[in-house]
């Protein structure tokens, strides 16, 4: 296995192995030289139906001869390649997660910011649903 993911074009257009990058949204390596450079040398386009992305675990199942360039993903170009590759059920519920990391980040910063604006302790609990413990350890800092 190998830490990078890997840009490739495939044969046949209507293969579902992979992602291709335009539907992944932005990503910082398709405005690199290199990549400009491999897709040129191709005589493709960073929108051709052939190009196709997949993340460093599935690099095993790359066609046998296919061309292919590695690429350096940030951890969240690498979690939206994973999240369009994942079957529609999970994908539902990974987003579900992203959506509950968000909205905990920051979360004993804003039960403070409530204390300090006079919310009662037992208010917060029933508003957050988060435990009474934890409401008590972010009025301590």
């Amino acid at each position: 296995m190998t830490d990078d993911a890997y840009l490739f074009l495939l044969d046949d257009a209507t293969t579902t192995l992979g992602v291709p990058p335009a539907a992944v949204g932005d990503l910082a390596c398709m405005d690199t030289p290199a990549v400009r450079a491999w897709l040129a040398a191709q005589g493709s386009s960073a929108t051709s139906p052939a190009l196709r992305l997949l993340p460093p675990e599935e690099t095993g199942a790359l066609p046998q001869g296919a061309e292919r360039l590695p690429v350096p993903l940030s951890d969240e170009e690498l979690s939206r390649v994973r999240r369009h590759l994942a079957p529609a059920a999970l994908a539902g519920v990974e987003e579900e997660l992203l959506a509950y990391r968000d909205s905990a980040d920051g979360r004993d910063d804003l039960i403070g910011r409530a204390l300090a604006a006079g919310v009662p302790p037992h208010r917060i609990v029933e508003l957050t649903g988060v435990d009474p413990t934890t409401v008590t350890a972010a009025a301590d800092r």
